[in-house]
């Protein structure tokens, strides 16, 4: 007997055909012993469309944090309570239940919240009754009872912070492709899938831009030390594992993998007093706000009047509550100006073993010289390089790094 938890993303729940697909696929592999729960996101394209009616609105719904989140929590609830009408269809026990219903414990920062206490008691009690449970993703309450978001993504989060919950035997995360590639095979057409990838490995892909997993639900797999099988809903081929360690020969490649994202921005605080505390007062405001900032570069625009600019970059969807904070912020200081930049991307490598290896971030500059990408930003981490460029050139930054770092036999 194995409790599996597994989730379903939008695209494997986009029709009615493809709920009824999945509800067979599982019931046929099921065995008689097994226990089953389900995490869902809404169906295909529902979450978008919500945004789009919010906006209809109001062009800014997001500053009604709250409401988003009581509109968008009403994507997941359709899947899964067609999904477990699916499974009664078909001859089988089911119960649909939110994320609150399944003990999903958030914190108040409403659109991005953080998961802060599972009690799956409810989901225990249904599986004790046979029932395959059917759990709506991306969701849960705070203190107050009111629905919480966790994110773009969030539904993996859900479901591997509920397969640490409830101990269970794996954690099965079907998506449309069948595994962690390279880079993305959708950008890059020699993409490798990965066999096995490490949590610490996977965190920085996820953190860069790799779509196939949210950075928390990494987190959640490595807290509870659940091994997470990323695979494909269309076929029953093995996907990734994304483990602790690596358990069989899977260290061929320095690097493990070329990352990218699109949805960034960049702010640039141009003419701030050299002065200790200005730093904070920029971050500390934009903290306060819940805005996550990533690259940071500060650098002396004139040393006889003792001036500097900061620029940084955010998420495309924290530019408009970014650009407010830092203009009231940047008038304070008295800045020469604030400029903002929207076409632009992130391209990283990730791998640990760049540790001990001299040369990666030439060879990685060197790639994108002869693909004429200029850099813009630089960043690094123990395991990961990231630059900054413009984003009509993402395509092909992407394919010249791949290219040198994983070359055709």
């Amino acid at each position: 007997m194995a409790l599996i938890v597994k989730k379903f993303g939008g695209s494997s729940v986009g029709s009615v055909e493809k709920i009824m697909a999945v509800a067979k696929r599982i019931i046929d592999e099921k065995k008689a012993e097994d226990k089953v729960v389900m995490v869902v996101s809404a169906m295909g394209d529902t979450t978008d469309d919500l945004i789009a009616l919010a906006k209809g609105i109001n062009k800014d719904p997001y500053q009604y944090s709250r409401e988003m989140d009581m509109l968008l929590t009403t994507g997941e609830q359709v899947s899964i309570s067609l999904l477990t009408m699916a499974f009664k269809t078909l001859g089988h026990k089911a119960v649909s239940l939110t994320g609150p219903l399944a003990g999903m414990k958030t914190n108040s920062v409403h659109t991005k919240g953080k998961l802060v206490d599972i009690k799956p008691k409810r989901v225990h009690e249904e599986l004790d009754k046979g029932n395959i449970v059917v759990v709506a993703g991306f969701q849960g309450c705070d203190e107050l009872g009111d629905p919480v978001t966790l994110g773009r993504g969030g539904s993996d989060t859900s479901a591997v912070a509920l397969a640490g919950a409830l101990k269970a035997d794996s954690c099965e995360i079907f998506t449309d492709v069948d595994g962690v590639y390279s880079a993305d095979p959708r950008i890059v057409k020699d993409a490798r899938k990965m066999k096995e990838i490490t949590y610490y490995e996977m965190l920085e892909m996820a953190r860069l831009g790799a779509g196939v997993m949210q950075p928390r639900s990494v987190e959640m797999g490595k807290y509870f030390n659940i091994p997470i099988h990323v695979r494909s809903t269309f076929t029953t081929k093995t996907g990734t594992m994304i483990r602790e360690e690596y358990t069989m020969e899977e260290k061929d490649f320095v690097i493990r993998g070329v990352a990218h994202d699109e949805k960034v921005a960049k702010i640039a605080v141009l003419g701030v007093p050299n002065n200790p505390g200005i730093a904070y007062s920029i971050f500390s405001a934009l903290a306060e706000a819940n805005v996550d900032v990533d690259m940071i570069v500060q650098s002396i625009r004139n040393i006889e009047k003792n001036v500097t600019d900061m620029v940084f970059t955010v998420a495309s969807s924290d530019l408009s509550q970014t650009k407010k904070i830092v203009d009231r912020v940047a008038d304070q200081l008295q800045a020469i100006a604030v400029l903002v930049e929207e076409d632009v991307a992130k391209v990283s490598i990730v791998g640990a073993g760049m540790l001990g290896n001299p040369g990666i971030a030439a060879r990685m500059f060197g790639a994108l010289s002869k693909a004429a990408v200029n850099i813009e930003v630089i960043s690094t981490s123990e395991i990961s390089i990231s630059c900054l460029i413009k984003g009509a050139q993402l395509k092909e930054a992407v394919n010249s790094i791949h290219a040198e770092f994983f070359p055709q036999k």
